[in-house]
């Protein structure tokens, strides 16, 4: 699990079919990497096989690179987007991100503002579903917040701060360039949820505590009562 708060750039090499190294100098990820540890590299959980002087060396699924950027366009001179895997007790200041990305997206313009970049993105309609304003997306793994998008939200916005601009390599970024994107996991599970009920599979009881009433719904048995939009709104949730 990540935060999608990026430490570190760097740079990636194709070394065998399914292993790629990835060049770094960062303080911040090599002195505690270990073998068999997680690392998100342009927002995809990889496993370290290998530890060199100035980088790691990780393995790649053929499911890996179908479904993100590392099997479209891996260059040695790109710079890709480093996170360690987060630890017990260390700060959460972006998002839960799992490395698990939903799919390849398009960015479509990249304008500077007064104080922010704003970024376009088109994102495939398997992702849009989960895309709400005001919700949050990692974006090659980068922890950001849905400014605007369009009614079916295939096409989003964002705004990068200076500080996460110059960062990570949105910057280097261009009309055209293929990014990485995972939707927020809470939404999934309330879908999984709303489908389950739908579908009258909701067959255990659950303990929910709710943000505004928590004792209403704490150990309550749901079985009889459906998840619904309305059922979330009653208590809270939306």
């Amino acid at each position: 699990m990540f935060t999608g708060l990026i430490q570190a750039l760097g740079r990636l090499r194709i070394v065998a079919p399914n292993r790629l190294q990835v060049d770094c100098q960062s303080d911040l990820i090599l002195p505690d990497l270990m073998i068999g540890d997680s690392v998100a590299v342009d927002g995809v959980c990889l496993t370290v096989e290998e530890i060199l002087s100035a980088g790691f060396v990780v393995a790649v699924s053929p499911e890996t690179l179908q479904r993100t950027t590392l099997g479209h366009q891996v260059t040695a001179e790109a710079f890709i987007n480093l996170e360690a895997s987060l630890q017990v007790g260390s700060k959460l200041g972006g998002h839960f991100v799992m490395g698990h990305v939903d799919g390849v997206g398009c960015l479509q313009t990249l304008v500077q503002t007064a104080d922010s970049w704003e970024i376009s993105v088109t994102a495939p309609a398997a992702i849009a579903r989960y895309i709400i304003p005001k919700g949050s997306i990692a974006v090659n793994g980068v922890s950001l917040t849905v400014a605007d998008c369009n009614p079916e939200a295939t096409r989003f916005k964002v705004a990068v701060i200076p500080h996460s601009f110059a960062a990570t390599n949105l910057r280097y970024l261009q009309p055209g360039s293929l990014v990485n994107l995972e939707a927020d996991l809470l939404g999934k599970y309330v879908e999984k949820f709303l489908r389950s009920s739908h579908n009258g599979h909701l067959s255990h009881a659950v303990a929910v505590e709710a943000p505004n009433d928590s004792s209403s719904l704490l150990g309550r048995d749901l079985t009889s009562q459906a998840i619904t939009p309305e059922f979330l709104a009653e208590h809270g949730f939306m």
